[in-house]
């Protein structure tokens, strides 16, 4: 019998001058990117925070401190990923995710479905389990001055009688 266990996630970057625009696994041509102490894809991390929290394993920054060095800079499809594993390893699958990418810019509906892709792959389920929408704060407030990006994500994770 499978049980089901749901997490949220939530990131936010600033966006600046001369980092590179991923969000997704996607570069993203933009004239700013997000900075952070890894490669700061707001989306992978927020995916990747609410995977952790529905498996009770606290958040992002505990399995991967931004303050260890070998985390710098790092590709956070590589995290996603080492997050994969710890589900195999207890047994979870995804049985959804749904993301809410929240900016005034870039315009995220073109990359949306390589996003999902990416995602899907890194996790080993359906893109159809993936769900990707984006909005914008109507220029209010910081995100809507395009100061930064922000990421809301749900997911439904499922395991089989045999999980912890």
């Amino acid at each position: 019998m499978s049980k089901f266990k749901i997490g949220h996630g939530f990131d936010i970057h600033p966006l600046v001058e001369g980092r590179p625009c991923i969000i997704g696994g996607v570069h993203i041509p933009f004239d700013k990117g997000l900075q952070g102490h890894s490669d700061a894809d707001a989306l992978l991390h927020a995916i990747c925070d609410a995977l952790i929290g529905a498996m009770g394993l606290g958040d992002i920054g505990q399995l991967f401190p931004d303050n260890d060095q070998k985390y710098k800079d790092i590709n956070s499809r590589i995290l996603l990923q080492d997050v994969y594993k710890k589900m195999e390893e207890l047994k979870y699958t995804v049985s959804n995710i749904d993301a809410t990418i929240i900016c005034e810019a870039p315009k995220i509906l073109k990359f949306s479905n390589q996003m999902k892709v990416n995602i899907s792959s890194d996790l080993m389920c359906s893109v159809d389990d993936i769900n990707i929408k984006a909005k914008t704060m109507e220029k209010l407030g910081a995100i809507g001055r395009g100061e930064g990006i922000a990421v809301e994500v749900v997911c439904l994770i499922k395991t089989t009688s045999q999980a912890r």
